[in-house]
């Protein structure tokens, strides 16, 4: 069997720094294990590799120790990172048939790259019998609850540094919504202009600095009154009030992005706070992006979110009403 997984994951001084998308992929591959396949080769990209020095810093051999030592099982392989070949993304169909040479059966699992048209994702999947994997159904299931009939109130949290990056899902999304709450370098431009037809809810309060910096001068400022020259770094405790009541009403939450730059400790709370409020939610709360996902997994709080996606840039693509070419080309999928 071929198995396309997202084992995309980030390294340091040549290990695995984080191995959730790799336990993410565990069950797929534990289950075909159990029901007898003969051989499991597992496939997936690793960065993006465009020079000799990259390939050198993209190969999969620490990938592939983490997942020899999570499934310990002769049968399961995993192979080089399939964007060395540039067949990759050029969805080419000779790197697909060199992919599925010895193989009866294509699974995909890796729902974090199944809005690109790429060999190892499209093209394969039309030269085997293809199925889509546990994760990447669950992807399906779990987002798609958001674009069916939800429970309301329905609360969309957005956040990050370019309201650009999100206008096309949130201006497909945040129609549907009750509340679209907005924090981070985003809120800022979205004061000055905002995009959407419909009516948001920004930080009444910043935490502001005097430059961008861990260690700058910071004080508490009106949204549209700080120091001059000074940056919204994370919104205040009186935003963190209101866009937690707001969520803790809310039967239905989608969270995107963070409140402000939370990698640095001084600014960190907004995020936190948001992430503490979707935990502690009642409703159905899904929780997307890299940004937001590392914040709920330091907050504590991850095992009490209802979803967290694995997809990025296909988790956006999906609920901006795309349709991915990895779940197209599979049947049922």
């Amino acid at each position: 069997m071929l198995v396309r997984a997202d084992l995309n994951v980030p390294l340091e001084g040549g290990r695995v720094a984080d191995d959730a998308r790799i336990q993410a992929s565990l069950p797929t591959l534990r289950l075909l294990l159990e029901r007898g396949a003969a051989e499991v080769r597992v496939c997936s990209h690793l960065g993006r590799p465009k020079t000799d020095e990259d390939r050198a810093k993209y190969a999969m051999a620490p990938v592939r120790e983490r997942v020899a030592d999570l499934v310990a099982d002769d049968r399961v392989s995993v192979l080089e990172n399939t964007r060395f070949n540039p067949g990759e993304t050029s969805n080419d169909e000779g790197f697909a048939r060199e992919l599925a040479a010895g193989c009866d059966v294509y699974v995909n699992d890796a729902f974090g790259s199944a809005h690109r048209a790429h060999a190892s994702t499209e093209a394969v999947a039309r030269l085997l019998p293809a199925y889509a994997g546990l994760l990447l159904l669950a992807e399906l299931e779990n987002l798609g609850r958001l674009l069916g009939e939800v429970e309301r109130p329905f609360v969309i949290i957005s956040g990050g540094a370019k309201v650009e990056d999100k206008v096309a899902v949130l201006s497909h999304l945040g129609s549907r919504a009750d509340h679209v709450l907005i924090g981070g370098k985003m809120a800022e431009d979205v004061r000055a202009s905002n995009p959407f037809p419909f009516d948001v809810v920004l930080p009444s309060d910043i935490v502001a600095a005097q430059s961008f910096d861990a260690e700058a001068e910071a004080q508490i400022a009106p949204y549209d009154d700080p120091p001059s020259g000074w940056l919204g770094l994370d919104i205040g405790p009186a935003a963190r009030e209101e866009f937690a009541s707001v969520i803790a009403d809310a039967r239905t939450v989608f969270w995107n992005g963070p409140m402000g730059v939370f990698e640095w400790p001084r600014f960190a709370e907004g995020t936190f706070a948001v992430a503490r409020a979707v935990a502690d939610c009642d409703g159905f709360t899904v929780v997307g992006g890299g940004d937001s996902v590392r914040a709920v997994n330091e907050a504590g709080v991850a095992d009490s979110i209802s979803w967290i996606s694995t997809g990025g840039g296909a988790s956006l693509e999906l609920l901006e009403g795309k349709e991915l070419p990895g779940v197209a080309v599979i049947p049922e999928a």
